[in-house]
């Protein structure tokens, strides 16, 4: 009968304690590998999630220890750090020790070895992760790997600690964050595989769910799939080019007396502004910068709808056009004669509708993203995402 490894051990421990890593295990692959320390966790290129460990050292570890590191990756696959590319940065070490902190503070048997990140800044000593490991601040538990290295930025420069190049060299993590960030699939497709197995996870052990890991849970699964920045992004870089051609009417660089080249795009976006809800400045020059610069990057035909309980405004949108936009109307809210107007009028290849979600879903026959604003109605968003897909809205942060 072949010999259970130390690993396989851990494992059935981790189900003892509650069912969900049981159900979250059958979700992950696990490989031996003498290349790394004690474990990686990675995704393959065929979308499966993959975790690498080293028999030969994790074997001459206490069983509780293996038990307590095997429950540090689950944290990690909880809190979405898989995402986090954190290979080639300036702060890498940084991240390390956020990400660290950020599930050690929820597991007992590492929680009690761990020193707080602010004295490990101040002396510039990393962790050994057998003896000792990394902590919150005291005055900071139970926030996210995101707030603790902005922290951890700014007390860094605050407090004029060590420099990012030593401390990289005295940190020893628990477990290998190089595959972090690095996969060869879209973004979107791995955040959609992890959100996918830890919900079906969640949702077979509900009740059994330890409750350390609640929090981190309900923050992961919830949490809009893409930044916007992204979505629009990949939004607009879907506008087919079709060639150059010379226009008078566009300038020659080159020769004052000459035709100039133009780009042209097959595709013409609408963007709908809902005028009549609580859609702070600071987001209205934050969507309409990032359209600015993918304007300069895309050269998009762009027109802009504003709209209240009726078409409002019709322009075609120019760089630079929101400093001095005039908002018309603040009556009550109706987006789909706007949608109507574009598509019967000016018949784009896609929309991007810029709400609170106050207001009834408009039905659209065309490509489309609601960008929302911070302060959104949460039934729009459910309702677009259902009815769209879950890449068709994102929220304003």
């Amino acid at each position: 009968m072949p010999k259970v490894s130390i690993v396989e051990k851990a494992v059935v421990e981790l189900a003892k304690k509650s069912p969900f890593y049981n159900y979250l295990f059958m979700h992950i692959e696990r490989l031996p590998s003498f290349k790394i320390r004690t474990f990686s966790l990675r995704i393959s290129n065929n979308g499966s999630l993959q975790l690498y460990y080293n028999p030969e050292i994790l074997s001459t570890k206490p069983l509780g220890l293996v038990q307590a590191l095997l429950e540090h990756e689950c944290f990690h696959i909880i809190n979405g750090h898989l995402l986090i590319p954190i290979k080639n940065s300036r702060y890498k070490a940084l991240w390390d020790l956020s990400m660290d902190a950020a599930v050690n503070q929820y597991i007992p048997a590492l929680d009690a070895f761990s020193l707080p990140m602010d004295q490990l800044l101040m002396e510039g000593c990393g962790t050994d992760n057998e003896r000792f490991f990394v902590a919150p601040p005291a005055s900071m538990p139970g926030e996210t790997a995101e707030f603790y290295f902005h922290w951890a930025v700014e007390f860094m420069k605050n407090n004029k600690t060590v420099d990012l190049e030593l401390l990289e060299e005295n940190l020893e993590k628990a477990d290998s964050h190089e595959n972090f960030g690095d996969f060869e699939l879209p973004r979107e497709f791995v955040e959609e595989l992890l959100k996918s197995i830890v919900s079906e996870t969640y949702e077979k052990a509900k009740e059994g769910a330890p409750k350390e890991i609640e929090a981190s849970l309900s923050l992961f699964i919830n949490k809009p799939l893409l930044d916007w920045r992204t979505v629009i992004r990949s939004f607009f870089g879907s506008a087919q080019y079709i060639g150059r051609y010379r226009t008078p009417l566009w300038p020659n660089r080159r020769y004052e007396d000459q035709p100039g080249w133009r780009s042209d795009f097959a595709a013409k976006l609408a963007i709908v502004v809902d005028t009549s809800g609580s859609i702070v400045d600071e987001e209205f020059n934050a969507f309409f910068s990032e359209i600015d610069t993918l304007t300069r990057l895309t050269d998009s035909k762009i027109w802009l709808i504003q709209v209240d309980e009726t078409v409002q405004s019709v322009t075609k949108y120019g760089r630079g056009m929101w400093k001095n936009l005039k908002l018309i109307g603040k009556g009550e809210t109706n987006l789909q004669p706007a949608v109507d107007y574009a598509q019967d009028k000016l018949r784009p290849e896609g929309l991007i509708v810029f709400t609170d979600g106050f207001t009834d879903l408009p039905h659209v026959m065309r490509k489309v993203i609601f960008v929302l604003s911070k302060h959104y109605n949460p039934g729009f968003l459910e309702d677009a995402k259902r009815i769209y897909g879950k890449y068709s809205v994102v929220v304003l942060r």
